[in-house]
């Protein structure tokens, strides 16, 4: 069985309640997991209290108490843990402004592509930009907590969000010039 149909079936068995089945999906998806986490903490700053395992664990943790959620396929559960992921970083940092009264933290965006030189941004920022732009289009904040936090691909990406690669392209490409555009209109 190849590693999407495994995780799909674990997946499947775990929402059925098989404890098993969750203990077996963790060691096959925990070397990606911490893969994704690294990604997530390579654009925190360097000194960040959180190391790639922790945010691993906090997000099993979290993991584990969503208890009904319907499992689709190895994507939506990649996509899941991207957000909550994020959710973990940005309490993080509210809990470290909080504690030192301003020093936000930050990662980077990379914008290259899109012809913009690369930025680093608090992630405090970053968070209230996504959720105006979830706002805005629902769809196309997904798409960055899919590509950006996840680390999924364009065809990952389009199977979760149930559109065309080329859709997933095209709106990757706005969506980074809108969250630059909206991040720069936020700069002192």
């Amino acid at each position: 069985m190849n590693d999407n149909a495994d995780v799909t079936a674990l997946l499947l068995a775990w929402t059925q309640g098989d404890e098993a089945a969750r203990n077996r999906l963790i060691e096959v998806v925990y070397h990606e997991l911490r893969r994704v986490a690294r990604n997530h903490l390579r654009r925190e700053r360097g000194d960040h209290s959180l190391t790639p395992t922790a945010l691993v664990h906090e997000t099993y943790v979290k993991l584990v108490d969503l208890q009904r959620i319907q499992w689709q396929n190895r994507a939506h559960f990649f996509a899941m843990s991207a957000r909550l992921m994020r959710r973990i970083l940005v309490d993080h940092a509210r809990a470290r402004t909080a504690a030192k009264r301003g020093g936000g933290q930050t990662v980077a965006i990379d914008t290259a592509d899109i012809g913009i030189t690369p930025v680093s941004i608090e992630v405090l920022a970053l968070d209230a930009v996504l959720e105006k732009l979830a706002a805005v289009d629902e769809r196309q904040s997904r798409l960055v907590e899919l590509r950006f936090f996840a680390g999924l691909t364009v065809e990952e990406t389009a199977a979760v969000l149930d559109v065309a690669p080329i859709t997933v392209k095209r709106d990757w490409a706005y969506a980074r010039a809108w969250l630059f555009r909206e991040l720069q209109g936020q700069k002192p």
